[in-house]
């Protein structure tokens, strides 16, 4: 049997020359974990943490506390794996970040808050601020639900908008683990907010839900009519 070093410059040229497309999942683990355990072999800790958790997916959705259930992972390696969820979430938001042209469809409010909600194990409300050329603003945190209620607070949400100087509004929130379908609350609190904020001069133009691979516009499938059917 080959030791550790040789095994993992195999795989380290492996997926130099590949990427990571056709890697099995242990493989896929072991890369990763050369580069919080660097001087050990990593094939049976990569097997462990598999067999624990059921898939690749499951071990990087983990909790900390999850992970160092697990022997032979401590605090290094949890933070590690931590690290590179949030990582890659941290990415996405600097990519699709102020874009430069006007927000005005669906697409544009997904792109723009989609990486918000990466990886994101409860529920979480975000509000898209837009001058009145539908620029910009801010992508701003309202706060933290739990799975089963959105919790969304009316009065803080018309506070951050106010404060962010939007003439324009887009709400969403995620439904971690579930579907990218409203529910009666959902749609109720969405029209509640578009009252609120009409009396201060600002249109809510939409409220996306998302899940982990998917999104919804409840304006473009006909859940939200607008702020004038908010008052009817």
């Amino acid at each position: 049997m080959e030791n550790y070093l040789e095994h993992r410059k195999r795989v380290k040229d492996r997926f130099r020359k590949e990427g990571l497309e056709n890697f099995d999942e242990r493989y896929a683990l072991e890369l990763m974990l050369f580069y919080c355990v660097p001087r050990k072999d990593t094939r049976e800790l990569a097997i462990r943490l598999l067999e624990h958790f059921g898939s690749i997916v499951q071990v990087l959705d983990a909790t900390s506390e999850e992970l160092e259930r697990v022997p032979g992972v401590g605090e290094g390696i949890s933070t590690f794996i931590s690290f590179r969820r949030e990582l890659e979430r941290y990415y996405r938001i600097k990519r699709d970040e102020q874009p430069l042209t006007p927000m005005v469809t669906p697409e544009d409010f997904g792109k723009s808050l989609r990486a918000k909600f990466i990886h994101q194990r409860n529920e979480v409300v975000y509000v898209l601020c837009l001058d009145a050329k539908c620029k910009l603003l801010g992508c701003l945190f309202v706060g933290e639900g739990s799975v089963n209620s959105a919790n969304i607070p009316i009065r803080r949400i018309v506070e951050i908008c106010l404060n962010a100087n939007a003439t324009s509004v887009v709400l969403s929130h995620n439904h971690p683990g579930g579907l990218a379908f409203p529910s009666g609350d959902d749609i109720q609190t969405t029209y509640h907010l578009a009252r609120a904020l009409s009396t201060v001069d600002i249109h809510l133009l939409d409220h996306l839900i998302f899940t982990d691979g998917d999104y919804i516009s409840m304006a473009q499938s006909g859940y939200y009519k607008g702020v004038e059917a908010a008052w009817q």
